[in-house]
This record gives structure tokens, sequence and C-alpha cells, in this order.
């Protein structure tokens, strides 16, 4: 009898660690350093491997060198398709005004908030620097690859923002 309750035991602690095991690696963050495709939304290694390069840590003017990502048009003021005010102030902005919202991992949990990046189109090579206002959420339906502008943005870089989305490539200022 108490080799059987010894052996019920052993078998739930087996099946536990065998359960804990699983969630972790189903709950395991992958690599920012893998391509788009092969990553989800929203999630970061812990521990960044020192191959990977820091998405925007280029510096510099523009040129092209930076972080690749896909711009879209984005509304800062209220009322408007960009939801409630900025992440990084609590505040409505004028899509006058050259400013910008990251995906998540760009945003870096607001390292970046206030903060200068270049823009640089690949359509013409122009470059513009806009700064940091907001978070484009990528738990929430934003792509992990947005540099979400304003109206002004696109026309300082001689874009059309009907045209939805076009390559970039982005770096702090």
């Amino acid at each position: 009898m108490a080799n059987t309750r010894l052996a019920v035991v052993a078998m739930l602690v087996i099946l536990l660690q065998l359960s804990t095991l699983s969630v972790a690696r189903h709950h395991a963050k992958p690599d920012p350093c893998v391509g788009e495709d092969d990553s989800v939304p929203g999630m970061q290694h812990k521990h960044k491997k020192p191959h990977c390069p820091s998405p925007g840590g280029n510096g510099g003017g523009g040129g092209g060198g930076g972080t690749p990502g896909v711009m879209t048009v984005n509304g800062f003021q209220k009322n408007e398709d960009g939801g409630g005010p900025s992440e990084c102030d609590g505040k409505y902005h004028s899509d006058k005004d050259m400013i910008v919202a990251l995906s998540t991992r760009w945003y870096a949990g607001g390292r970046r908030c206030g903060k200068m990046i270049n823009i640089t189109s690949k359509k013409n090579g122009r470059t513009v620097q806009a700064k940091v206002v907001d978070e484009c959420d990528s738990n929430h339906g934003c792509k992990t690859n947005i540099v979400d502008t304003s109206e002004a943005v696109w026309k300082a870089l001689g874009l059309d923002s009907n045209i939805g989305e076009v390559p970039v490539t982005w770096s702090d200022a």
C-alpha cells in the first residue's frame, strides 16, 4: 500500500515536471534577430545575443542605413484613427507635427519617448527626423515592423499618404 502511494506521488511529480517543461517551451520568447515571419509580435528574447544588432541603433543621418520597416500613416489628434492619447505624454498631437509611433519592440518600453529618429524613404531616398511620441502596440494588432507617422512626415518625405504603406529605414538620430 505504501509503495503504491509512493508510486502515485512519484508519477504526479513527473507529470507536473513534464507539463511545466511543455508550458515553458510553449511560452518561450523568440529571438528578436529572427525575421518578421518567424517571430511572434511583441515578444522579445530575454537575453540579447551578441550578434543581434540593436534596432534603430545605427545613428547618423540618411543614406539608406538603418532598420528596415514599413511606414504607415496615423492620426494623432483626438477622435482620429490613432486611438487614445500618446503613450509617452498622455496627450494628443497635431498631425502637422513631425511625430511617430513605433512598434512595441522598437518603442522599447518607452525608452525612445521624446527622442528623434531618422526616417528614410526607400522609394525616393529622402530622410526626415521625427519625434517618438507613441507606441504602435504589437500585442493589439500592430505588426512588429511599423513606423506609424503623422501626415506631416509623409509630406516632408514627398509621399502620398493615400498609398497607405511604404518601405522605409529608420535609426536613432
